[in-house]
């Protein structure tokens, strides 16, 4: 696992804060917010525990406030110089436990900073974190080939295909596109054309 203070103040300026460098702001993930949300109302389902893996700076606890009032959000960030300054519980997406399941897991660019064998344990720790649906984005290796910026992109990761983590979420997930997955024991009902292929 990448060490927690390879998340320091200048990481999160660089990727995050700085305009000029950062490879997404607020902006960006309350519109990917907006979409999420609007598809899981959608499927009707009811969001009232939203644990955020890897929260960051915070970006979806202002969507999941606008969206799902009633819900309780919560932050877990492994960087402790965010944790210190923003008030994040401290943990990780390998090994972090909660109570209950989450109705709604966001886990946005985390994956790839862990290994294989961390990130296997950690896609099934979200299975059990998971109550419902899970929004997951990790970087791979075609993504860093056709799509990103490496100006904006942290590549010190490691890097899997999507199809490696196709294969590991499908044991216990469902797909429905942009990112979205539902637990494969979700009474969520999907009409034919909204199934995967």
């Amino acid at each position: 696992m990448t060490d927690a203070r390879v998340f320091d103040k200048g990481y999160y300026h660089r990727f995050y804060r700085d305009p000029k460098t950062r490879v997404y702001g607020r902006k960006e993930v309350r519109i990917l917010g907006d979409f999420v949300c609007a598809y899981l109302r959608h499927l009707r389902l009811d969001i009232r525990r939203v644990l955020d893996l890897g929260c960051g700076l915070g970006y979806w606890q202002q969507v999941i406030a606008r969206s799902y009032p009633q819900a309780k959000y919560t932050g877990v960030e492994l960087s402790e110089y965010l944790c210190e300054t923003m008030g994040w519980e401290q943990g990780s997406v390998v090994d972090y436990r909660s109570k209950k399941p989450a109705d709604l897991v966001i886990c946005q660019g985390v994956l790839q900073y862990l290994n294989r064998n961390q990130a296997i344990d950690a896609i099934a720790n979200l299975a059990q974190l998971s109550g419902s649906a899970l929004y997951l984005e990790a970087l791979t290796s075609e993504d860093l080939r056709q799509s990103c910026d490496p100006q904006r992109t942290d590549t010190k990761v490691h890097l899997r295909t999507a199809s490696w983590y196709r294969k590991q979420l499908r044991e216990h997930f469902l797909p429905l596109g942009g990112g979205l997955f539902v637990r494969q024991d979700s009474e969520v009902v999907l009409y034919e054309l909204e199934k995967p292929g």
